[in-house]
C-alpha cells in the first residue's frame, strides 16, 4: 500500500494563494496532494462539494450525516458562481459561502460574520506542474474574528483545531485524488447522467 503525503513544500506553505488578501493577520494552514489527472478533471470534484451535495470527501460521519460522499460527478452541480453556499452540515443552510473562483485554476470559499465579512477562508487551487498532473493545494485561514466550532474554547484555536484540521483536510484530499484518478482520463460529467465511479474510496 502506498502512503500518499499531503504535505505542502515550502514554497506552497509560503507563497501566496489566491483569497490570502481577504483576511489579514491570518493564521494558516497548507496542505497539498499530486493527483495524476489534468486540472480540468479534478475542477469538477471541487464544485460539487458540501453536505447535502456531493459531501466533501472526508470522514462522513463527521460533516455528511453518515451519507456516503459522491463517487460520481454530479452534472447539476458543476456551475459555481460567487455567492452560492456549499452548506457546511446536513440539513442547515449556513455554510462555506463562494468568494472568488476561476474555473479550473481556484476556489475560494469562506465562511462570513453577521456584517458579511469573511472571518476565515478556504482556498482549493489547481496548478499543473507538468501535463496530466495536477497540485491540488489547499489553505484554511482564520482570521482574528475567528471562533473555534462546537463550542470549543479559544486556546484550542493553535492546538485542538489544526490538528482535526490536519486530519480532515487529509482524507478529503486523498478521497479527491483516489475519485479523480478512479475515472479513465478524458472522462467528465456528462449533461444527462452521472458518471459511475470504478473503484469505492
Amino acid at each position: 500500500m502506498i502512503i500518499r503525503s499531503v504535505r505542502a513544500r515550502r514554497g506552497e506553505r509560503l507563497g501566496p494563494l489566491p483569497g490570502d488578501d481577504l483576511l489579514a493577520d491570518a493564521r494558516s494552514l497548507t496542505h497539498a496532494i499530486t493527483i495524476r489527472r489534468p486540472a480540468r478533471e479534478v475542477w469538477p470534484w471541487l464544485v460539487q462539494m458540501g453536505a447535502g451535495r456531493a459531501g466533501w470527501y472526508s470522514y462522513d460521519f463527521v460533516d455528511n450525516g453518515r451519507r456516503h460522499s459522491a463517487r460520481s460527478l454530479l452534472p447539476g452541480l458543476q456551475q459555481v458562481s460567487v455567492g452560492d453556499v456549499f452548506p457546511a452540515l446536513p440539513g442547515v443552510s449556513e455554510g462555506f459561502v463562494v468568494l472568488r473562483s476561476e474555473p479550473e485554476r481556484y476556489l475560494v470559499l469562506g465562511w462570513r460574520s453577521p456584517t458579511g465579512q469573511p472571518i476565515m477562508t478556504w482556498s482549493f487551487v489547481l496548478e499543473e506542474p507538468e501535463p496530466g498532473s495536477t497540485r491540488l493545494i489547499v489553505r484554511a485561514r482564520g482570521g482574528a474574528d475567528y471562533r473555534p466550532p462546537f463550542g470549543l474554547p479559544a486556546w484550542t484555536v493553535k492546538t485542538l483545531v489544526p490538528l482535526g484540521h490536519a486530519v480532515m483536510q487529509r482524507k478529503q484530499l486523498l478521497g479527491i485524488a483516489r475519485r479523480a484518478e478512479a475515472l479513465p482520463q478524458g472522462l467528465r460529467a456528462q449533461p444527462e447522467a452521472t458518471v459511475a465511479m470504478h473503484e469505492n474510496a
